[in-house]
């Protein structure tokens, strides 16, 4: 079995975009969707992508090849509940998972941690880039069977990524450059962008 064949992609597209005031999914880099350009790259990786989000309608005109969506509901309660949601849905023992708003991301760097995927310890639910805030959670890898655990934090009422992580041994994966992580949240953000 390939690394390729035993992975499966999410790809968040639920936020509301508050900050940046329109969807960022749709905003667009050398003519390209942002949401379109992190499935390319999700594709690349892996054989089966899908998008969560509560809008299928809205992005049903991008090209999305070998893309499935999955209703998210209830809207605005966060990655971490969009994620579960992808995650129950998922067969593969690993899983990657993007936010939709990643203009940078590199195949290589993705398909290079993927490959690293077999050494990643048995106890770990997760490989992840780790930067000053914490844990990069929205690009990186999930073992499928951290779901139950995930399920009772969100039951106790949890919903932040940051401390769930916390109580879970993490992979760290290496990371070549920081700008790969780069989200924008406002259009200051977007207009500093080459």
């Amino acid at each position: 079995m390939t690394q390729h064949s035993a992975l499966t992609a999410i790809v968040l597209a639920g936020g509301q975009s508050s900050r940046m005031g329109q969807d960022k999914a749709l905003l667009t880099v050398q003519g390209e969707a942002l949401l379109q350009r992190v499935c390319y790259v999700a594709a690349a990786c892996a054989d089966t992508v899908y998008i969560v989000t509560p809008w299928p309608e809205r992005y049903q005109h991008l090209q999305l090849p070998r893309c499935q969506f999955i209703l998210e509901a209830p809207v605005n309660h966060g990655p971490l509940l969009g994620f579960t949601q992808g995650l129950a849905q998922v067969q593969t023992d690993w899983v990657l998972l993007l936010a939709c708003d990643l203009p940078n991301l590199q195949v290589e760097v993705l398909q290079e941690w993927t490959a690293q995927l077999d050494n990643v310890g048995e106890d770990a639910i997760a490989a992840l880039a780790h930067h000053t805030k914490g844990w990069e959670p929205l690009c990186g890898f999930y073992r499928r069977q951290c779901l139950p655990q995930l399920l009772d934090f969100i039951n106790q009422g949890g919903r932040s990524f940051q401390q769930w992580l916390k109580q879970h041994p993490i992979q760290v994966l290496s990371l070549p450059t920081t700008d790969m992580l780069l989200n924008c949240n406002t259009p200051e953000d977007w207009a500093l962008m080459p």
